[in-house]
Order: C-alpha cells, then sequence, then structure tokens
C-alpha cells in the first residue's frame, strides 16, 4: 500500500504541498468554502496563504455532514492531486448522543458497554462527516485536582488498559474501510499527562522510566495493540523533554519497540509549545525537534509549513523524514477509503434518522445506570412512590450533565431529573421542585423557597455538584469540595432532621466534608449524559439496583493527593490498630486512607464472600492455578456484583504495590442465589519491571485478595516457585 501511494501522491508533489499534508487547520478556516480572494481572520491570525490552505492534510473540529461535504467538494475542486481531507474532532464520550463521562464509565467495570458506546458514538460521527475521533483518552489519573480525570477511566492501570482495548474496538471495528459506520481512533495523552504536578493542567510531569513504564504506559500499549491508528503527544516533559519533541520516547519506544505504524499528532500548538518549556529557542528548532521525533500532523501553528522548507534547504533535515510522514497520512486516508470514495459515511439523509436516536440513548441511559456509584445508604433509598419527596438543588431541573466534552450535544435536550421523577411517583404532585441554591451563590428567597419544598416532605434529595465548566480541560481546582453556597444549603437542610439524600454532579471524585457526614443517603451520579435524569431516577425510585464502583479513590482530604490504593507499604507503615507511636508514615490530622477507596460501591442489596479457596499453594511457572469464591446475595433484591481480584508480591526485587488489580467479574444474582466465582491465576501476572528494566517474576510469596472492592476483600496466599 505504501509503495504504491509513493508513486502515486508523494513522488509527484512538491515539497510545499508535502508539508501541507502535515498542517492540521482548525474549522474556522472553512468557515466560507470557495473564497480564497482575501486573508483574513484564523488564516491571517495564523500567517497562512490560501495555497497551503487548498493543499492542508486534515481538518479540526468540523461536524454536520453538508458542512462536511462542502469542505471536502470545495477543497477537491482546488487541491492539485485531489488528495482528500481528513475530518477529526474531540468525541470522547458521545457526539449528539452524550454517554457519562469517561471516568463514570470507568466506573460501570464493563468493557462491553463501554465499547457499545463507542460504537455508537463512531456511527453518529462518521454519518455526520468525521473520519477520525481524538479518544480514548487513557492517562493515569492520581490527583483529583486535575480537571481532566474526567476524561479518564481511573486509577488502575489494568483497568484503565482494559477499557483502552474497549473504546478502541468500538470506535475502528474490524475494517475501516469496509464499515464506514467506524472512525479511526487517537489513543492521548503520549505520555504521563495525567501526572501533571500539583494537578495543574499542562504542568510538568517528573517520573522514572520504571514507573512510567510500570503504572502509565500499559493503557497505552493495550490501545497500540488494539490496533488504533493514531497517537497524540500529551503537552507535558517526559523526563525532561516535551513530549512532542521526544525522540526517545515517539521513535524509539512507541515505534521502534511497540511497532506502531500510524499517525503521531500533537496536540494543539504542542510544537510550537516546546519554546515555552524551554526545549527550543524559535520555531524553526521546534519544528526541527518534533519532525526528528516522529511527529507526523502539526496542530494548528505553522511550525512545519513556515520552517520545514528551509530545515530541508539546509540539510538539517532529510526530506525522506517528510516522506515518511506524508505516507503515514495518505496511508490512512486509503485504508478509510478516502481516495474512493471522499466523502465517505457522510449522509445527511441518514443523519437525521440516526444521530440521537431513541435506540441509542436507550445505551446511554442503560451506561449512566451502570456507572453511577452509591456511596453511602442509611435505609433511605430507594425512594417509594407514594413518598412526598422535596427534590432540592442546582440540578433539580438542570441540563448540564453531560460534562466536559460535549461540544456536539445539546443541554436542552438531556434528560432531567425532576420530569424523570415525576414520571416515577405515585402522583407526580408528591415531588417538590426547588432550586435552593446557584452553583456558587445563594440566596435568601433560595432558602426560602427551599426550606417551604421540604415542610412537608418525607424525604429531602438534594441534587447538588459542580458546573461542567468546573472540570474538563484547563478545569484544574484546588478546592475540590463542593462550592460554599451548596454546602449551606445541605446543612440547612440537614437541620429540618429529616431523611436526606443527595445525588452528586460532578467530573472528578470530590472532597465530601460537609456532604458525606451530613447526608443519609449518597449517590455519585458524575456527569452521567443526555439520559441522565431517567437513569438516576430510575436508580433513586429503585427501578434499577446501584452496581457501579469507583474506578477512582475519593480522597479524605485534598491534603492527601495523590491518593490511590495501590501505593506502596514504606519502612514505617501505619497498622490498622492506632498504636500512638508518631514515627509512622501518617498524617497527625487526617487519616491515610481515602474516604472511599478504589473499587467500592454500595447496592441496595447485600454479597457475602465465603470460602476462598486455591486449587494449589504452590504455582509453577507453566502451571496456572485457580482461586474460587462463593458469593451469595443475602439481600432481598435482585443485583450485581463487580468481584474483584488482588495480587501483591510479598518480597521482590524492587518494592511492590500492597495490592494490584489482576481481574475482575461481574455476576447477576437473585435474592438468596450463589455463584462461584473463578479466577485462573498464571505466571505472567506477577510479572513486573524490575530495577534494570526487564520485565519478569520472582520466585517467592504472594498474597491473593478477592472481594467487593480493593479494601473489603479476603485473602489467601501462595508460592510461586521457578
Amino acid at each position: 500500500m505504501t509503495e504504491h501511494l509513493y508513486h502515486k501522491y508523494v513522488k509527484h508533489m512538491t515539497l510545499e504541498e508535502k508539508i501541507a499534508q502535515l498542517l492540521q487547520l482548525a474549522a474556522p478556516f472553512y468557515d466560507e468554502p470557495g473564497d480564497h480572494s482575501e486573508i483574513t481572520g484564523p488564516m491571517e491570525e495564523l500567517g497562512i496563504g490560501s495555497e497551503t490552505k487548498l493543499a492542508a492534510g486534515s481538518v479540526l473540529g468540523i461536524a454536520g455532514a453538508e458542512k462536511m461535504m462542502a469542505v471536502q467538494k470545495e477543497h477537491l475542486k482546488n487541491n492539485r492531486l485531489g488528495i482528500p481531507l481528513l475530518f477529526m474532532a474531540d468525541i470522547v464520550h458521545g457526539f449528539k448522543t452524550i454517554f457519562p463521562i469517561p471516568l463514570a464509565i470507568g466506573c460501570s467495570w464493563n468493557p462491553e458497554l463501554a465499547e457499545q458506546s463507542a460504537e455508537i458514538a463512531a456511527r453518529e460521527a462518521a454519518v455526520s462527516g468525521l473520519h477520525v475521533t481524538f479518544a480514548p483518552m487513557v492517562d493515569l489519573v492520581r490527583d483529583a485536582r486535575w480537571g481532566r480525570v474526567m476524561e479518564s477511566t481511573g486509577e488502575d492501570p489494568y483497568l484503565n488498559s482494559v477499557f483502552a482495548k474497549a473504546f478502541v474496538q468500538g470506535f475502528q471495528g474490524d475494517d475501516l474501510r469496509n464499515d464506514v459506520s467506524r472512525v479511526a481512533a487517537c489513543v492521548k495523552h503520549f505520555a504521563a499527562y495525567g501526572l501533571a504536578e500539583g494537578g495543574r493542567d499542562y504542568n510538568s510531569v517528573d517520573l522514572s522510566e520504571r514507573q512510567l513504564r510500570e503504572y502509565y504506559l500499559p493503557a497505552y500499549k493495550a490501545a497500540v495493540d488494539a490496533g488504533v491508528e493514531m497517537v497524540m503527544t500529551s503537552f507535558n516533559i517526559v523526563d525532561g523533554i516535551p513530549a512532542t519533541g521526544n525522540s526517545k520516547l515517539l521513535r524509539s519506544l512507541l515505534r521502534e519497540e511497540w511497532g506502531f505504524e500510524g499517525i503521531v499528532i500533537s496536540d494543539w500548538a504542542a510544537i510550537k509549545e516546546i519554546i515555552a518549556h524551554g526545549a527550543a529557542e524559535d520555531e524553526k528548532e521546534a519544528a526541527f525537534k518534533a519532525i526528528w521525533s516522529g511527529v507526523d500532523i502539526d496542530m494548528m501553528t505553522t511550525s512545519y509549513v513556515n520552517h520545514l522548507p528551509e530545515l530541508v534547504a539546509e540539510g538539517l533535515v532529510d526530506e525522506a523524514l517528510i516522506d515518511e510522514a506524508v505516507l503515514r497520512i495518505l496511508k490512512l486516508k486509503e485504508k478509510l477509503g478516502l481516495f474512493e470514495n471522499p466523502m465517505r459515511g457522510a449522509d445527511p439523509v441518514l443523519e437525521r434518522e440516526i444521530v440521537f436516536s431513541a435506540e441509542h440513548r436507550q445505551v446511554s441511559r442503560k451506561l449512566a445506570e451502570k456507572s453511577s456509584v452509591l456511596l453511602k445508604n442509611e435505609g433511605v433509598l430507594p425512594l417509594a412512590p407514594e413518598q412526598r419527596v422535596a427534590l432540592i438543588g442546582p440540578f433539580a431541573n438542570s441540563g448540564d450533565i453531560l460534562g466536559w466534552w460535549s461540544w456536539t450535544g445539546s443541554k436542552e435536550t438531556a434528560v432531567k431529573l425532576d420530569e424523570s421523577m415525576r414520571i416515577l411517583s405515585e402522583n407526580p404532585g408528591n415531588v417538590i421542585i426547588a432550586e435552593g441554591s446557584g452553583i456558587d451563590t445563594i440566596s435568601e428567597s433560595q432558602r426560602n423557597e427551599a426550606l417551604k419544598a421540604a415542610a412537608d416532605a418525607d424525604v429531602i434529595v438534594l441534587a447538588v455538584g459542580e458546573s461542567s465548566e468546573m472540570s474538563g480541560e484547563g478545569g484544574s481546582r484546588s478546592n475540590i469540595k463542593l462550592p460554599q453556597a451548596q454546602l449551606e444549603l445541605i446543612e440547612l437542610m440537614k437541620g429540618l432532621g429529616k431523611p436526606l439524600a443527595v445525588v452528586l454532579f460532578n467530573g472528578r471524585p470530590l472532597d465530601l466534608h460537609g456532604v458525606y457526614d451530613l447526608a443519609d443517603a449518597v449517590l455519585e451520579a458524575w456527569f452521567p449524559g443526555s439520559e441522565g435524569g431517567a437513569a438516576l431516577a430510575d436508580l433513586l425510585y429503585g427501578k434499577v439496583n446501584p452496581s457501579g464502583k469507583l474506578s477512582m479513590s475519593v480522597p479524605y482530604s485534598v491534603g492527601q493527593i495523590p491518593v490511590y490504593y495501590n501505593s506502596f507499604s514504606t519502612g514505617r507503615p501505619k497498622p490498622e490498630e492506632e498504636t500512638g507511636n508518631r514515627y509512622i508514615s501518617q498524617y497527625l490530622d487526617i487519616p491515610n486512607e481515602p474516604l472511599l477507596p478504589f473499587g467500592f460501591g454500595l447496592s441496595y442489596t447485600d454479597f457475602s464472600y465465603e470460602g476462598l479457596t486455591l486449587s494449589a499453594e504452590t504455582m509453577k511457572g507453566d502451571q496456572p492455578i485457580e482461586a474460587k469464591v462463593t458469593v451469595t446475595n443475602t439481600g432481598k433484591m435482585a443485583g450485581t456484583e463487580t468481584v474483584q481480584l488482588y495480587i501483591r508480591d510479598v518480597s521482590a526485587e524492587v518494592v511492590r504495590p500492597v495490592k494490584e488489580l489482576k481481574g475482575f467479574k461481574q455476576v447477576e444474582l437473585a435474592p438468596g442465589e450463589s455463584s462461584e466465582v473463578v479466577f485462573q491465576i498464571d505466571e505472567s501476572m506477577l510479572r513486573y519491571h524490575h530495577s534494570d528494566l526487564s520485565v519478569s517474576s520472582d520466585r517467592g510469596q504472594f498474597s491473593l485478595f478477592i472481594g467487593a472492592s480493593s479494601k473489603d476483600v479476603q485473602a489467601a496466599s501462595f508460592r510461586l516457585l521457578k
């Protein structure tokens, strides 16, 4: 394929045309197709001419079949060699049908539903003219201050890897050329963007190569192994070098070691940002470093367009490097079938039928049900249809439940909580609505309105949280509590002495002081997507039993951050029982443990774990062992339990975490029903990166844990023999 493309296109392209293929321009450049008489607006600001625009290789952020087809048609009419554009966009958790944010999807522990959500997002995006989505983001996250935790599936490398594979498969399918309802996926952000210091977006990252390989790279590798077509560089430095100009990261590791043959694209203006990092004197040097490192597409700067010709003329950049990048771009266009069918799946008629269809919204609703996590329940939930419920708070009637990266979604069409609760109540008049407060303000009239609504209620449900603008890209926060106005509202309602349930809408784990301690029940909804109100009403009234489990720990305090379950013991670990010893690894004023651990989530029923057994007490390298446990639904309602397997290497060459997730299985059980859950453990699950970065297992003792969360487990042990 590559040789064919070289002889048909690359061989006949001027150097300037080749370099223009490496340029990605944003949607505003194409607002007036066909008008090339003046260089104004975005073109003037970026300093490019109409000829460069006509030769550009890809576009960012155009959506809608008619607009895409018009732009493509105009482009092909003027492009000398008839090379079509690639249309790309951030379709992260849905196109028009918005699914829960990825952090919430991680809490479903359901990769099959995650794959289905990506497939639907691809179907809607493709029929609307898009070819590539900038997803999935698989950055491992341990700091809830960072706004982009909402875009990740959590703090565990294994769980993130499972979801990375599922998302890639959902977006791309098996045959991009013939299945025009799929889109190419772009995994991001390579690499370790989730470790930004202080949880501050775009900040520096500093970690050892062993930590990088052990914890931060596995999910990217899973996406590459799943056949992802593109990789996006991260804004941060890796080992002191900006990722976008890091040849060790992009060429040595990604391409040579992992064998990745697809496209590497910079994040927005990241090539130019090499200068701000202090790793390039000017755009010319930044372009030199990026092309040498293997960055194929320059998103929204003129670093390549303005300086690669000069670098080639000076002999500093071999034109073969540029040919290599162009061929990768053309190869994806060929794989998508764009040379034969430049409009691909774009279809204005079908678009109106497929996009935001009832079938798609139903899957969004199901995933929102599976993603919500019941954090606390002291007998308040589920609600009874005959109860008088005061639904109070800024999210009682809000459509701001989609979350960041839902730019093609509609808050106006999002299903709101109040209307859904009224449908499920025995009498719609039994659900009394009051705003109670704004996101960060509360007035006397709002207080009085809330008190009036709650006066005759049997139970109070408070719908509170962050606005979507308070998380996402650029949404870092140092204070991750609810805004003070909403804390005041909770305290006001608590003072009435009535049963109090809180529904949380947010893009990160919050510091829940003033919420968890005052409420009788807490349901973590995250940003649940287009069908969020319907899903949450089903959960609140018990039509659906909560089954979500946290994919990221909920901190006790921001002062603990980063806090995560798979930490190291230290030489002076804090014992479970208080000893009065000052000289151990601890805080004097707060616990070491998070408020709620990774893997935690309640149900309206109860599950017991009994009889953990291993098939053998020793394991030989080529002889796996089995772990079995019996899980029983001891409550009165059918439910789904996520059974989690953790392992610890007790004595290793490099210290190992106190627990590491190695597997999970979901079981659906009727009241009184039991199921024997079996895990197979083989030697490959015990391997890790040693001090010399080699990957192998060590003989010796291992602890095995199975349970309902990373903390609530039964334990056994076995020994690995070599």
